[in-house]
């Protein structure tokens, strides 16, 4: 609906008129828009989407409580979030880049009966000159790099979100540069997206949203299928990907505070199960989630009795060597390392962590420790036939890296040597030059007496 006469109070006449379109989905006259100045092009703002406004805020009289443009800097704020009060959401919602607009705001879509003091006196109406020059999708990394940009369609139901083995209900519609490579409704556990072709961004995509939430996700290489891309569906190395995805429903997998110690003994077995079954078919990133939930259930349990706490033991051990060697495979040295010093943690001499952390070593270049630790595997275990063989690598290893390093200091020494003695004929060629300027001086100042007496 449309306003346009002026609103009025015990005051007297307003000096704002209330006119503009109500924009309110309940039609009840809570925000009016009047368009000042169109925009460009034909894109909103989504719900979630960071926007960049400038505005100048106004009583009905006229007088300024607070403007942007007055401090010189952009306002930014999360579209649909509950940032602002409730009229901004609803108005810049509708707005376009380059729109000026005037939005005027009823008390219970801005301060309602409490005001803003003092600025803000109790049941005011608000009147906002709004310019909208900026918005951007939400970035759902841990990272904040960009990797995966979310737009919402529709938001969600609730405030739950999809945990890790979590069972889900979706759809995805993959696409690439505007043509469709893959569209599915799936219902599976998260986790194992890889296996059923889906990039690891659309697995954190689904673990950021709300039920019945429908959402267009920009996911960058790194979070695709990255350099080597996907030969299934035609897609190039270092391709940037297009999701639409909607949670039709999802059912939580229970964290660790909701499982007593028999369920998380179980639940790990299960898992452990599962992770061997995807290290044998090659998936080690799907077999190193499973093997973290074991160490997230079982890590902080306390207060077992004696049965429980050796069962807890062994598969806390299992899981941290198996994820050392799913790093290993994925060549994630350091993390692989990490794991082997935890497993040692829970046994000491344990072969395969010894061994594993040499490997984890010799991949990062550490020869020397690799070594000690392949020589620690063969001083305990003695039949190791690999382990005997490594230190041989090491040792190989090591007399290269000495002889190298004796290259490069030889070079280093034989630079400072030439260096030196370059220094050093230039201060003498200098001292002899300077000795020859100042004969010659004397030798001109001779001929030019000899000259005066010729003359």
């Amino acid at each position: 609906m449309t306003m346009t006469a002026e609103e009025q109070s015990s005051e007297g006449q307003h000096t704002i008129p209330m006119e503009g379109d109500d924009i309110t989905l309940k039609r009840d006259g809570g925000v009016l828009k009047l368009v000042k100045r169109e925009g460009t092009g034909t894109e909103l703002p989504m719900t979630g989407d960071k926007v960049f406004v400038h505005y100048v805020g106004t009583l009905l009289d006229g007088s300024h409580f607070d403007s942007s443009r007055g401090r010189g800097e952009k306002f930014s704020f999360e579209l649909g979030k509950g940032q602002v009060i409730k009229a901004w959401d609803v108005g810049v919602a509708t707005m376009k880049v380059g729109e000026l607009c005037q939005l005027i705001c009823k008390p219970e879509y801005a301060y309602g009966s409490a005001g803003s003091p003092p600025k803000i006196p109790p049941n005011a109406t608000l009147v906002f000159e709004v310019e909208l020059f900026e918005f951007r999708g939400e970035d759902i990394t841990e990272e904040e790099d960009g990797g995966i940009i979310r737009r919402i369609i529709t938001k969600g139901q609730g405030y739950s979100k999809p945990n890790e083995g979590a069972t889900v209900d979706v759809t995805v519609v993959g696409t690439y540069e505007g043509l469709v490579f893959d569209e599915r409704e799936l219902k599976y556990e998260v986790g194992d997206g890889e296996g059923l072709g889906l990039p690891v961004g659309v697995e954190k995509a689904i673990m950021a949203m709300e039920q019945e939430e429908e959402a267009l996700f920009n996911i960058k290489p790194k979070y695709g299928f990255g350099n080597a891309g996907n030969a299934k569906y035609n897609i190039p190395g270092g391709a940037t990907l297009q999701y639409k995805i909607k949670l039709t429903a999802f059912e939580k997998a229970k964290d660790s505070w909701e499982m007593n110690t028999v369920e998380k003994l179980e639940q790990s077995n299960i898992v452990k199960d599962k992770g061997t079954q995807y290290f044998k078919e090659g998936k080690y990133k799907q077999a190193s989630v499973q093997y973290k939930r074991i160490v997230s259930w079982l890590e902080n349990e306390s207060g077992l009795s004696e049965e429980d706490e050796k069962n807890a033991k062994a598969l806390r051990l299992a899981a941290q060597l198996n994820l050392a060697m799913c790093f290993l495979k994925l060549q994630e040295a350091s993390q692989a390392l990490e794991s082997c010093n935890k497993a040692l943690e829970l046994d000491a001499c344990n072969e395969k962590a010894l061994f594993r952390r040499g490997e984890a070593l010799f991949g990062m270049k550490e020869f020397d420790r690799a070594r000690d630790d392949f020589q620690q595997v063969v001083q305990l275990y003695p039949a190791n036939k690999a382990a005997k063989t490594q230190v041989s690598h090491c040792q190989k290893r090591i007399k290269e890296q000495h002889e190298k390093d004796k290259r490069i200091y030889a070079n280093m020494f034989q630079k400072f040597a030439d260096r030196d003695s370059k220094k050093e004929a230039e201060n003498v060629k200098s001292e002899g030059k300077a000795s020859g300027e100042d004969g010659m001086e004397v030798e001109n100042g001779e001929k030019e007496v000899a000259s005066e007496e010729k003359a």
